[in-house]
């Protein structure tokens, strides 16, 4: 496993723990984005994505946040779950979602991104500075995913639309002629109240 490329994003407080969120990518075809850089009290060390941990809620079974009181679905009242405990006695209350299984991939990684982040602070300085992390082009890969699976075209030249998108180029000029269009229109009738 090689590590290609790390992406870093400087936060804006500087008197904040959180110092940088982080992509990381393998092999140049698998990133995980969301790692986070925090001073701790040896430096800075990195934070893998994570999410909240949840319990369920005893009357209709949807998840809730450990430390939620009321239930986001039915609003019973929560128990206290369950909990448990890092080594120090503070509540866990986040799990990660990627992370490395041995010592040795955790300090490759670590070792990785602390570099990037100590250029990135000194590439911070200089004017014109923008992050690398934002440019990924996720809108526009988006916006062309949406599209390409949206798209349809009309080979038929004399297709003509239907329904709500039907465009007329003659407008009722009189209102019995609008009248008759409003009955006909998308939608119309779903509202009416029959005796």
């Amino acid at each position: 496993m090689e590590i290609t490329e790390v992406r870093i994003k400087l936060t804006d407080d500087p008197g904040d723990r959180l110092k940088a969120f982080c992509s990381i990518t393998f092999d140049g075809c698998f990133v995980i984005r969301d790692l986070k850089i925090i001073d701790g009290p040896n430096g800075p060390f990195v934070a893998m994505p994570s999410r909240k941990l949840t319990g369920h809620c005893p009357r209709c079974r949807v998840k809730n946040h450990i430390r939620a009181n009321y239930c986001n679905q039915c609003g019973a009242k929560l128990s206290a779950p369950a909990v448990q405990h890092y080594d120090a006695g503070r509540t866990k209350l986040y799990a990660d979602i990627a992370h490395p299984i041995n010592s040795a991939c955790r300090e490759q990684i670590q070792a990785a991104v602390i570099k990037s982040f100590e250029e990135e602070k000194i590439k911070a300085l200089s004017p014109g500075y923008v992050s690398s992390y934002d440019d990924y082009n996720e809108e526009d890969f988006e916006y062309e995913q949406a599209s390409s699976s949206f798209n349809v075209v009309h080979t038929d030249q004399n297709h003509k639309m239907q329904g709500p998108h039907k465009k007329d180029d003659a407008a009722p000029k009189t209102p019995q002629e609008r009248q008759r269009n409003d009955q006909t229109a998308f939608g119309s009738g779903v509202f009416d109240v029959k005796e």
